[in-house]
Formats: C-alpha cells, sequence, structure tokens
C-alpha cells in the first residue's frame, strides 16, 4: 500500500472494520467532505486497492464452522504436477482457498466443516484423491480472532 496517503490508510482500516458504514460516517471519520471521501474510495477500487467487499456467514443455528487448514506436499514439485494438483483443487467448492506455498510444504488450503465426520469425508473423497500428494498435515482452528472485529468508535 505503498503511495498511500494517512486518509487513504484510514478509509481502507474502517471500511476493514464495517464495509456497510455509510459514506456520511466514514467522511466524517477520516475528515473529508462525503464527495471527496466517495472520490477516494472510487480511486482506491479502480486502481485494485480496494478488490471487493464480502460477508461474513455462520450457519442458521448461529454457530460457525470450523476452519481446517491442510498443508499439502506433492510427490513432484514439476510444472505438470503442480498444474494437475492445481486443476483437480479448482473442481471442488468445499475447498475455500489454496495457496502455492514456499518452506515445508507446496500449498496451503482451508476448509470449513461442521464437525470431525465432515472433515473425514471431505479427506476421503476429496484430499486423498487429489492427484501427485505425498502428505496431508491437517489442522483444526479454535476460533477465528478476526472474523468479528471490534466496530470502530
Amino acid at each position: 500500500m505503498r503511495g498511500l496517503d494517512s486518509i487513504d490508510r484510514n478509509i481502507i482500516r474502517l471500511l476493514r472494520l464495517n464495509a456497510r458504514i455509510t459514506n456520511a460516517k466514514l467522511s466524517e471519520e477520516v475528515g473529508l467532505s462525503p464527495s471527496a471521501c466517495l472520490r477516494r474510495i472510487s480511486l482506491l477500487e479502480q486502481s485494485g486497492i480496494i478488490r471487493g467487499y464480502t460477508a461474513l456467514v455462520g450457519n442458521s443455528e448461529g454457530e460457525n464452522p470450523i476452519a481446517v487448514i491442510i498443508n499439502i506436499t506433492l510427490e513432484r514439485q514439476t510444472e505438470e504436477h503442480l498444474n494437475r494438483f492445481e486443476s483437480a483443487v479448482r473442481r471442488h467448492p468445499e475447498i475455500q482457498e489454496c495457496y502455492l506455498m514456499t518452506g515445508g510444504s507446496d500449498y496451503l488450503l482451508r476448509v470449513e466443516v461442521e464437525n470431525a465426520g465432515d472433515f473425514e469425508r471431505i479427506h476421503k473423497e476429496i484430499l486423498a484423491k487429489l492427484p501427485g500428494v505425498l502428505r496431508i498435515h491437517s489442522s483444526f482452528s479454535i476460533r477465528n480472532i478476526l472474523a468479528t472485529r471490534v466496530q470502530p468508535r
């Protein structure tokens, strides 16, 4: 975020805390007129610094799903093996995120499950069948610290 001034950084900070903040409230918080604030947001969006807005969704019972972080090590790291693995991952909507990594494992994946049985199904039916996988190491999250951010003053 080089090249941003303190007002831009403050706008981004406040939008991260509450993307539904009204432009009137946001402009008041950052010390700009509403039109100047909207212009800044538009420039941040056009430049790709703000890439979108999202909703955090829980299930209907109010319980949050369990995030599972999965480290995958492939048998080989050739371009062909990487492409086959990535192509297979794209076919499974259960896998919410997939990162090519440096370090001890080749990929980091994130899935969300309701319980251990749900993860067992994903492990057997999806993860264990991904092409070229040598090792799967999974960690269950206890809680997401940033899922419910403190609202601005």
